[in-house]
């Protein structure tokens, strides 16, 4: 009896998923659509603002790396040097066991010429290299190659991938429902990246491409087992694939999210990767299976 109970339940429970989910999926494909509708309009209004879709550190726009070794005091540094310097930036580098301040490292457009005079005024000492300090300059020309390259390759491999799932599925809208997923999983993170106004380096870039597989994978997931799998209604092999999807997902996310929050002294660009990875697999949540799944269906 306690078996025929538990299948009873199951089957109770599965009769209700159905019925919710065909009563509400259209109202939850408008969900992610408005978020990438506002999305698109923020990307749009921030590029003509800027000239560009992203915030630029020194090594995608050119310009000074200055590390200060020991314990400096930011607060003394940055109410004079942001009235001189338009846009820099300033990061404190931790012990990575101790999290003791070991280094300041501040970043901007000007020349070495321009901005190491300044912090020796106000420190009082003067900056020695590999001494009290390391000091990198950045050509604004190999920089802006270097992003080019980079925007090229990462249109390539978006390209590529959307190729491939033409080939895989061989069927216009479920290939465009993974295209449009994968999109969205780029296009909502980009905005909430810049809205925060966060710098993107290189490794952020290397980031998003590393997200376009991510993302992929979750979607190739349902559109596999919902259109070439004949085991069961559609509505069960939806839920079967996403059973499987958000575990994989979440288990991301589980790797993630502490190196980000509980990890202290990373390098700027690790916690960048983290911190779009984390925000492109929930954006990847909600595109995957409210937006592919609801298209699909």
């Amino acid at each position: 009896m306690p078996e025929e109970n538990k299948t009873e339940t199951a089957t109770q429970e599965k009769r209700k998923f159905n019925f919710n989910y065909d009563k509400y999926y259209k109202l939850l494909l408008m969900i992610p659509i408005i978020l990438l509708v506002f999305s698109l309009i923020y990307l749009g209004s921030f590029y003509s603002k800027n000239g560009d879709i992203i915030h630029r550190d020194v090594s995608l726009a050119g310009g000074t790396i200055i590390t200060i070794k020991g314990e400096v005091e930011q607060s003394l540094l940055e109410p004079a040097l942001s009235e001189k310097f338009p846009g820099i930036s300033f990061k404190q580098l931790t012990d990575i066991t101790t999290g003791k301040q070991i280094a300041l490292e501040i970043q901007s457009s000007a020349s070495p010429e321009q901005l190491k005079p300044e912090i020796e005024k106000i420190l009082g000492y003067e900056l020695k290299e590999g001494e009290n300090s390391n000091i990198e300059f950045q050509g604004a020309s190999l920089s802006q190659d270097f992003y080019r390259q980079l925007i090229i390759a990462f249109l390539i491999a978006f390209v590529l991938m959307s190729i491939v799932i033409f080939i895989m599925f061989r069927t216009f809208v479920p290939s465009i429902a993974v295209i449009f997923a994968i999109f969205a999983d780029i296009a909502m993170p980009l905005a909430l990246i810049d809205f925060l106004g966060i710098k993107l380096s290189a490794a952020g870039i290397a980031a998003f491409l590393m997200l376009v597989g991510y993302s992929v994978d979750t979607d190739i997931l349902l559109t596999t087992r919902a259109l070439k799998s004949r085991d069961g209604s559609v509505n069960s092999r939806i839920f079967r694939a996403f059973k499987t999807g958000s575990l994989m997902t979440i288990t991301a996310l589980a790797a993630v999210l502490p190196a980000f929050f509980i990890v202290t002294g990373l390098p700027d660009s690790f916690r960048q990767i983290f911190l779009i990875l984390a925000i492109g697999l929930v954006a990847d949540l909600i595109n995957t299976w409210l937006t592919n799944a609801s298209i699909i269906k």
